[in-house]
């Protein structure tokens, strides 16, 4: 990956922030635009929406379509509220 330029912003009033016209542009960011933001240890991420749930769903590719991960969990849950019966 190519290291992308640097730029400078300034906190202004209300904590907002303009994100400079060269990375508008590269991402393809328009006025009105929404993103998620996280803290990521001492720095924020702006991500589009679109870009977290493909990660999010990404964390999922190895479950087989045919098992169901909410089954799974119930099944789970009333195993070890059985074993706690049974302390």
């Amino acid at each position: 990956m190519a290291q992308s330029r640097g730029y400078s912003v300034t906190v202004g009033p209300q904590g907002r922030l303009v994100i400079p016209a060269g990375i508008r542009r590269r991402l393809g960011l328009k006025s009105g635009d929404k993103l998620l933001v996280r803290i990521q240890g001492q720095s924020i991420v702006l991500e589009e929406r679109e870009t977290v749930l493909a990660r999010v769903k990404g964390c999922f590719d190895a479950v087989p379509r045919d098992v169901s991960l909410v089954d799974e969990l119930i099944a789970e849950r009333r195993a070890a509220a059985e074993r706690e019966e049974d302390e």
